[in-house]
């Protein structure tokens, strides 16, 4: 796809900052509260905290972000982050922003200088500030930090994942731009190297492990082109060194499309017909699925925890309901000091359709999955038990589906994985 920027849609641009308006606050039991002295804020946001009233042990935390000429507490009522995170136990901060461009208030900076580069200041540091005021003040967990927002909210999502990598570990953008451009290089046509460069120069020197991206878009959004949805996929896929080209296409409901890059680091929605009005209700789940959050406080295994099986080199299958058979395999992405990324690969080798599948293993010694993507995760001391999600757990006969995960320690599997088909 050929990509370009007009100038003549500069004013366009501008105004993806206008804030998203919804109907109808979102019910929840716990009450939103402003926080004050949270640490440093050269920003000078003010910041706003949801802790729901039954909080997950070592809860995960959801940075997000209004729009232009929007607000924190807007925000809040007009999306189903607060909701999800009642049911879920996890934390979610609301920042507000002040920054003023081309006739919007209450921007986000994503375009200065100091804005756009590891420990520079602005806006990205004082949100940094409170996520770790947070995790200080409520021992939440440093490896499940995520950040979501619209328009100009998506832009600093973007913003964040580039410049703090070792933070944030995964981001959804509803209606957003690539990093970067609003900076000095603009928003002009760029090759995905370029637009992986722009991040990578963010913060010099960094060699960890990057965040995950989802990505969301509308078809008939008159202020941010559709095909910003396309530089993003651009942007982070180079940075992953993975392909351009989707390893799936899925339609999870009518009129989305949802494709996956590589084994799931990369997320493209697109919402056809939608316009520059996101998330859409029933969104936000997904995202919050997508962080890992559905599963902060797992349900206790249906059935008894699985011994530990012999080592096997071959995936070992079940014996499920006769016509239905699937088989699990693991292959190691990634592995970087002290840390790993996975996939486990779930293919229906049986003659029928299957409606559902679990996957269940036991970790090595020392050992643990930091976050899981693509799948319901429970645990019970070192036996892991993966579940299909919404999405994924109607596989055709000869199918595939797939999930992925971090973990910590080395990516060896010291045992065989066990599939079962329902």
């Amino acid at each position: 796809m050929r990509r370009f920027w007009k100038l003549t849609r500069a004013a366009a641009l501008l105004a993806a900052l206008f804030a998203l308006v919804m109907p109808g606050p979102a019910a929840s039991a716990a009450a939103l509260t402003e926080v004050t002295n949270f640490g440093p804020n050269p920003g000078n946001l003010r910041m706003y905290l949801y802790v729901p009233n039954a909080l997950a042990p070592n809860p995960g935390v959801v940075v997000a972000m209004h729009g232009c000429n929007g607000t924190a507490t807007g925000f809040y009522q007009s999306t189903e982050f607060a909701s999800l995170a009642d049911r879920y136990g996890f934390i979610v901060i609301y920042p507000q922003a002040n920054k003023s461009i081309g006739g919007m208030t209450n921007c986000f900076d994503v375009w200065s200088n100091e804005a756009l580069r590891h420990d520079g200041g602005s806006d990205p540091v004082s949100i940094v500030s409170m996520v770790r005021y947070v995790l200080q003040r409520y021992n939440a967990d440093p490896e499940r930090v995520f950040a979501t927002g619209f328009s100009s909210g998506a832009m600093e999502t973007n913003n964040l994942l580039a410049t703090y990598p070792d933070v944030f570990k995964a981001g959804a953008p509803f209606a957003g731009i690539p990093y970067g451009c609003f900076g000095p290089a603009g928003c002009g046509d760029k090759t995905p190297q370029q637009w992986g460069d722009l991040v990578r120069n963010a913060y010099p020197g960094y060699t960890g492990p990057r965040p995950r991206v989802m990505t969301w878009h509308g078809t008939n959004d008159n202020v941010l082109n559709y095909g910003m949805l396309q530089e993003q996929v651009d942007q982070w896929t180079n940075v992953f060194g993975i392909s351009q080209t989707p390893t799936r296409t899925e339609y999870p409901q009518p009129n989305w499309v949802r494709r996956v890059y590589g084994s799931g680091e990369v997320e493209a929605w697109t919402i056809q017909g939608a316009g520059h009005d996101l998330p859409h209700p029933g969104m936000a789940a997904y995202a919050i699925s997508f962080f890992g959050l559905d599963g902060s406080t797992p349900a206790p295994p249906a059935s008894p925890s699985p011994s530990q099986p012999p080592v096997s080199p071959s995936p070992s299958p079940s014996q499920p309901p006769a016509g239905r058979a699937c088989e699990a395999t693991y292959a190691l992405v990634n592995q970087w000091p002290g840390g790993f990324q996975a996939e486990v690969t779930v293919k229906n080798t049986g003659s029928s359709p299957i409606n559902g599948w679990t996957v269940q293993w036991t970790l090595p010694s020392g050992q643990s999955i930091t976050q899981l993507w693509n799948g319901d995760l429970s645990t019970s001391g070192s036996n892991v038990t993966v579940r299909n999600v919404s999405w994924n757990g109607n596989v055709p006969a000869g199918g595939s589906t797939s999930f992925g995960f971090l973990g910590s320690g080395t990516g060896q599997l010291s045992s065989s994985l066990t599939c079962t088909a329902s």
